[in-house]
């Protein structure tokens, strides 16, 4: 190819725009198939749309409620790593909702972009269960357990709650609340606006009040953003997950059926929680 051919061929690139979808529960999979992001599902997809050459800017597309804080802070630290390596910008398009883990992702790029009906924040920590200790003592049924470690036993459902460990779980909660906060402070920073305790108090707000108070940056959809602000010739290159065989399903695998359907219920709990 002549220096003629090779600078016409340049001109007629067409600017590209790589876009990952981060949908569902934040939580560690630990079966084919399972439903829900973590850094082990998604890590192929990301590096996939951070090694696209000459890309204009790495695009996210995040729906979730949120999940566990481990899996949101390597998600998101992996996304950094590899923004950083590429030297390329990262756009957080927020559809139903980036809440909790989910708003900790959108954080993790240079620029989120919500819908104003977005769901938006929820910065804090929660736990959750239920307390059978009187349904079996009506039943008549006794719970027997021995440890060695007196902190073995810690929020057994079976038994009586206790206030130190309820203590004890609070604890665990600020230290992990002050982490999402940190983490926000240092990917917001002065964009935040309003009082950092109301935004940090577990609220969420729509997509259109977030961007008042600088949780997000402005309002708008994917592929129109990226065709604004890119061109109209742009190609929006939506990177897809490899989908295992196993991920279907084989006749006669009634045990997968129902952890399918057990994800499914888990994951629309969490959605719940925003009205959704």
């Amino acid at each position: 190819m002549g220096l003629i051919s090779k600078l016409m061929f340049w001109r007629r690139r067409k600017p590209v725009v790589p876009v990952v979808r981060l949908n569902g529960v934040i939580m560690h999979s630990s079966r084919i198939g399972q439903r829900g992001l973590s850094l082990e599902a998604v890590e192929p997809q990301l590096k996939k749309a951070f090694s696209v050459k000459h890309a204009k800017a790495v695009a996210l597309i995040i729906n979730s409620p949120g999940g566990s804080p481990v899996q949101s802070s390597l998600i998101g630290q992996r996304i950094r790593d590899l923004a950083n390596r590429a030297d390329v910008p990262v756009l957080s398009f927020c559809e139903d909702v980036a809440a909790s883990g989910g708003y900790w992702l959108a954080a993790s790029a240079d620029e989120i972009i919500a819908n104003p009906a977005s769901i938006i924040g929820s910065i804090g920590v929660v736990s959750a269960g239920f307390g059978f200790d009187k349904a079996i003592a009506k039943l008549g049924i006794e719970r027997r357990v021995y440890t060695a470690g007196e902190a073995k036993v810690t929020l057994d459902p079976f038994q009586p709650e206790r206030d130190e460990d309820v203590a004890r779980l609070k604890a665990l909660q600020t230290d992990i609340h002050q982490q999402f906060i940190s983490h926000i402070e240092a990917r917001r920073g002065s964009r935040l606006k309003g009082v950092h305790k109301d935004l940090f108090d577990g609220a969420f707000w729509t997509g259109e009040r977030a961007v008042e108070l600088g949780l997000v940056d402005s309002l708008g959809e994917c592929r129109q953003t990226i065709l604004q602000r890119f061109g109209d010739d742009t190609e929006v290159m939506f990177i897809e997950p490899k989908r295992n065989f196993l991920s279907f399903g084989l006749p006669g695998m009634r045990s997968q059926l129902v952890q399918e359907t057990a994800d499914i219920a888990i994951e629309r709990a969490y959605f719940s929680r925003f009205g959704l």
